[in-house]
């Protein structure tokens, strides 16, 4: 009897979805390409337009749309209205002036297709804004995140990014305004102050209502001492609120997401709940750019190439050339023009999702999307050559060439190594890592590394030499002098990282103390084996310290004491 064949459609397009783009990132990663890359191709390879399997594109989509309003929703966890004001007199008309042209180039573009208007703005839209994702990682590989101009350029994708959101609210309404011919101006500024009526009323509501009750419902759900319900809590608000924007105040998924994580952001609970919503927003995120990958045509790369040149050509070109002219009209260092000019030659999440819903509210052609899709990933493919072309034209310039700020940087791709020997190396400054520098800091000979913009800066305020980086890279560690110093102190809680750490640094030097600390007996074990002198486990060391105090001076027996505990 033959057994019943299971129809598991959601689960085969997870199940394929994610394999195939870890198999995808991972070859990205081998090339030294963004594994957002690989994910897209993943999603090409399942696909409606290449032979095999064929993921269930309805679903895929359905999957997207999570993977859009937890991504959203991480950006308003990160988002910091202080950081943005610091930089905002040359990132708010950098970005808008950018925005604008990045618009028109794409728009003449598609007037040369014959395409309507409507949707040469859509398609100029989607080509103007670029991955908050890879510029992140490029300016972390290139070591100038901290940096004067690392910021700029961070906070000039903010705006961009505030720009789209409000692009997702107002693209329905202008569909709706300008569905037939002739359509008055007036039709379309009253669809515009509905629509923006009804996204003032959501903000009041969030702004007033959700900001008391949203940082209070974390706290209490803190309070039960489950993070199985705190981890609840920050996706049942992601997701509720998201999904209660768009249907009472028709608003897309991706604003109510985004505001629903600014408002949690406020929340001194807010680091940890990034932290917990990181996992499930990553996965989603895969996902996310697999269904993107799916609607790809390949046939585009042979059906339209010079269309596509044109495409890419204003993405890497035209896009890179307005931003440094901006850049150093508002008379800032050749420096910080050439960074924002390499961070902007790309384009990813946000443009994804503008043109999907201009396929959606039928605004665009078929092509506008391929063509987009497959700028994507040229565009990021090329980006860390943007970075290296920025690299020679800034050689001429001395090694610490002057920023805005008056302040000195390393050039973009070099890491100056320490001149500390006979030091301490204090992998992490968070809450275990800063109680030890506290205590190392008195005798001057201490270097942190650190990622964080709050470690940092605490670790500097100590008086340490601070190395920004990840710690499991070799070249951070040998500019460290690991091979020099006495002793190396591993704070940070991920047993991988910290694992890569402790066998380089061993490697480096066969001598070293290496103290670590760990959170399972698994990770003592691991980080042992790799070569760590002492492994510390946080509960074993409350329960030492407890009975050691207990012993020590033992407390008074009550005279109320049950008799049974006199024992």
């Amino acid at each position: 009897m033959a057994m019943p064949e299971h129809q598991t459609p959601l689960i085969a397009t997870i199940a394929a979805g994610l394999m195939l783009a870890f198999v995808f990132g991972l070859i990205a990663h081998r090339l030294r390409v963004q594994p957002l890359v690989g994910y897209l191709l993943a999603g090409v390879v399942v696909g409606p337009y290449t032979p095999g399997f064929e993921a269930d594109p309805a679903l895929a989509a359905e999957l997207a749309e999570i993977g859009v309003i937890l991504l959203m929703f991480g950006v308003g966890l990160h988002f910091s209205l202080k950081d943005l004001m610091s930089v905002a007199r040359i990132a708010v008309p950098g970005a808008v002036g950018q925005i604008a042209v990045a618009t028109l180039m794409g728009a003449g573009l598609s007037w040369t297709l014959g395409w309507s208007p409507m949707a040469g703005f859509v398609f100029g839209l989607a080509l103007s804004v670029a991955s908050t994702v890879v510029l992140i990682r490029a300016l972390q590989d290139n070591r100038i995140l901290e940096t004067s101009r690392g910021r700029i350029a961070v906070g000039w994708l903010v705006v961009e990014d505030l720009a789209m959101v409000l692009a997702l609210v107002l693209l329905p309404a202008l569909a709706t305004a300008t569905a037939g011919d002739g359509v008055p101006a007036s039709r379309i500024a009253f669809y515009l102050l509905i629509t923006l009526a009804k996204v003032s009323v959501f903000l009041a509501i969030m702004l007033i209502v959700g900001r008391r009750l949203i940082p209070w419902l974390m706290h209490h759900t803190a309070h039960t001492g489950s993070r199985e319900l705190f981890r609840l809590a920050v996706y049942a608000i992601a997701l509720g609120v998201a999904f209660g924007a768009a249907k009472l105040f028709g608003v897309s998924f991706a604003l109510g997401a985004f505001f629903a994580g600014m408002v949690m952001g406020e929340s001194y609970l807010s680091q940890q709940a990034t932290e917990e919503a990181m996992p499930l927003r990553d996965a989603f995120a895969v996902l996310f750019f697999v269904s993107v990958g799916m609607l790809l045509n390949p046939m585009v790369f042979v059906e339209a190439p010079l269309a596509l040149l044109g495409t890419v050509a204003i993405i890497v070109i035209g896009k890179s050339v307005v931003a440094y002219l901006i850049v150093r009209a508002f008379r800032h260092s050749n420096s910080t023009a050439l960074t924002i000019a390499a961070s902007l030659a790309q384009i990813g999440e946000f443009s994804f999702i503008l043109i999907g819903l201009g396929m959606e509210l039928k605004m665009v052609p078929t092509e506008a999307r391929d063509l987009v899709l497959a700028g994507a990933i040229i565009s990021i493919v090329l980006n860390p050559l943007a970075f290296l072309a920025m690299e020679r034209l800034r050689r001429g310039q001395p090694a610490t060439a002057p920023t805005d700020s008056g302040a000195s940087v390393e050039p973009v791709g070099t890491l100056q190594p320490t001149r500390l020997s006979g030091h301490d190396v204090l992998i992490g400054y968070g809450r275990v890592g800063s109680l030890i520098g506290k205590a190392l800091a008195q005798d001057g000979k201490m270097l942190v590394i650190e990622t964080t913009d709050e470690g940092i800066e605490k670790a500097r305020l100590a008086g340490a030499e601070v190395i920004v980086g990840n710690a499991a890279d070799r070249a951070i560690l040998t500019a460290a002098n690991v091979a020099g110093a006495r002793r190396l102190f591993v704070t940070i809680p991920e047993p991988f990282e910290a694992g890569q750490a402790v066998q380089q640094a061993r490697s480096a030097n066969p001598a070293l103390d290496i103290l670590a600390r760990a959170h399972s007996n698994a990770a003592v074990d691991h980080l042992k084996k790799l070569g760590a002198n002492l492994v510390v486990l946080g509960e074993s060391e409350i329960a030492d310290r407890m009975l050691e105090r207990a012993r020590r001076d033992p407390a008074p027996i009550s005279q109320n004491e049950h008799p049974l505990t006199k024992s």
